[in-house]
């Protein structure tokens, strides 16, 4: 308990000279700053967040302690100031965590907003006719094997004459050898998605700031270097094939790469003839 009367001062003279140890020192440290609002300027702090406030400087008063010297000033003058500077830093902190949180739920709502539900597919749909040349469809459909779903893939396999079990099988196949660089597609794409995040982070907080300061100055420059990583990335992105490579085509279809690749040639030299 703090005694009538006592003040910092004889706090410390008293945690120096071995009355008290350091947690009880703390305590009384902790206590005597909620109890005087005015004197360490919390009063301009709004009542329901003072107390949250002194919790987090907590910890700060143990270093407090550690650095004070007697040099003209007591040790209340001393952790007064300590405690206004910790104010205006923990409410630049809250001010620039609010608008993290404001620009990340309104990148969030503008995400959910254009998001569309896949199309089911009605199952009073009629399997498509057989293909002409289904070898040359079943390389498109390992190709792209990444967009296709399971109901699609079990529409499709009566069309090209197998079983959706066998056509499973290799998708399964394509997909298992190019695990790794799924992983590796789908681990950059999340870092696109942050730094994305990022960027707006960095753009609101510049925005916020007063023109020409330096945290504004301090911003842009961190604004910029992230829009240029963001630009980076999503170029590595579209050097990452999507698809699957001629060559692990024809391994699941046990054919020569160059049978894979004249195939393909050929569907889409005729696609072109159509398109004109």
């Amino acid at each position: 308990m703090i005694e009538e009367g006592e003040t910092l001062d004889t706090m410390l003279k008293k945690y120096r000279q071995g009355l008290v140890d350091r947690k009880e020192l703390e305590g009384k440290l902790f206590i005597y700053i909620k109890n005087n609002p005015r004197r360490f300027y919390l009063s301009t702090l709004k009542s329901d967040i003072q107390e949250d406030f002194i919790s987090w400087l907590y910890p700060r008063l143990s270093k407090a302690v550690d650095h004070y010297t007697d040099q003209g000033s007591s040790f209340d003058s001393y952790l007064a100031a300590m405690v206004r500077l910790s104010i205006r830093e923990y409410t630049i902190r809250k001010k620039e965590h609010q608008i993290i949180e404001k620009t990340w739920w309104n990148a969030k709502a503008e995400e959910m907003k254009a998001a569309e539900e896949e199309p089911e597919y009605m199952s009073t749909l009629s399997a498509p006719k057989k293909v002409s040349n289904p070898r040359q469809v079943l390389m498109l459909l390992l190709k792209s094997y990444y967009y296709l779903s399971d109901a699609h893939l079990a529409r499709i396999a009566p069309a090209l004459g197998l079983e959706k079990e066998n056509l499973f099988h290799m998708i399964d196949k394509i997909r298992i050898s190019r695990v790794q660089r799924e992983e590796a597609i789908n681990g950059l794409k999340d870092r696109i998605h942050c730094q994305f995040y990022r960027c707006l982070t960095f753009e609101k907080r510049m925005m916020a700031a007063t023109c020409n300061s330096a945290h504004w100055i301090r911003m842009k420059h961190c604004l910029e270097t992230a829009r240029k990583r963001l630009l980076s990335m999503r170029r590595r992105l579209r050097a990452m094939r999507m698809e699957a490579s001629n060559k692990e085509v024809a391994a699941i279809m046990g054919v020569a790469k160059g049978t894979v690749d004249s195939n393909l040639f050929a569907v889409r030299k005729r696609n072109r003839g159509e398109d004109r």
